[in-house]
């Protein structure tokens, strides 16, 4: 017997709202484990070479995670400030595919800190690799970090911790006024941590010399220069 046009309408309705619900707590479900670290906004995965600071010329494996509001108006990644552009991806499949490639691995963004970092880190560490983080520091800590990479920002200061725990200070130089924030960010950290100045890209010419000069002034500085990018590889 046919089904009446009403009874159809209350059938379509019916699914309509259950598949609904379903993709509500779907999304609900998603969001949970988004805030707790078992899943993160990837942005992408690469084996490349290390540039930047003091692990430069190493070969490393990088997590780009995405979500940033520190705001860098000279950011080279723009493309990863917005989190809900980048897929939430559980972190067993990023462990894997890391696996594959690499005893280190270096955690980026974006703003890696905008997440809870101690799921992934564990995982990472629990197949015996070690970890690196390159941040602004401007979040609360999380994660289990072999090399914690500070580059403060003037627009989101870090919290006091990052400063307690960061192996390495590299403060982005823009102009002048750069470093003298470096030299007062480079009061907060730990005697031990590693310095270094790095020219921002569009402005190295003309940042370079001044870099030179003011290392060979202050020789607990180090030189640090994007050479991923003159050596063309991401």
């Amino acid at each position: 017997m046919l089904m009446s046009d009403e009874l159809l309408t209350l059938l379509f309705v019916f699914c309509h709202d259950l598949m609904n619900y379903f993709c509500t707590r779907m999304e609900k479900t998603i969001e949970e484990k988004v805030n707790a670290g078992v899943m993160l906004p990837l942005m992408e995965e690469f084996y490349t070479i290390q540039g930047e600071g003091f692990h430069t010329g190493t070969a490393a494996y990088f997590i780009r995670v995405g979500g940033c509001d520190v705001g860098c108006h000279w950011c080279d990644v723009k493309e990863s400030w917005n989190a809900e552009t980048h897929p939430p991806t559980h972190i067993d499949q990023i462990v894997d595919h890391a696996a594959k490639w690499s005893k280190t691995i270096v955690i980026t963004g974006g703003e890696p800190l905008t997440w809870n970092m101690q799921p992934l880190t564990s995982a990472l560490k629990d197949r015996g690799m070690s970890v690196h983080i390159e941040t602004s520091g401007a979040y609360e800590l999380s994660g289990t970090w072999d090399w914690f990479c500070l580059s403060p920002k003037k627009m989101k200061m870090p919290v006091a911790a990052a400063y307690k725990r960061a192996d390495e200070l590299k403060v982005i130089v823009f102009n002048k006024h750069d470093f003298a924030f470096a030299k007062a960010e480079s009061q907060k950290v730990s005697s031990n941590c590693q310095l270094f100045l790095q020219p921002e890209w569009s402005v190295r010419e003309k940042m370079i010399p001044l870099i030179t000069e003011f290392v060979m002034e202050n020789p607990e500085w180090r030189v640090s220069l994007q050479t991923h990018k003159y050596l063309n590889i991401p």
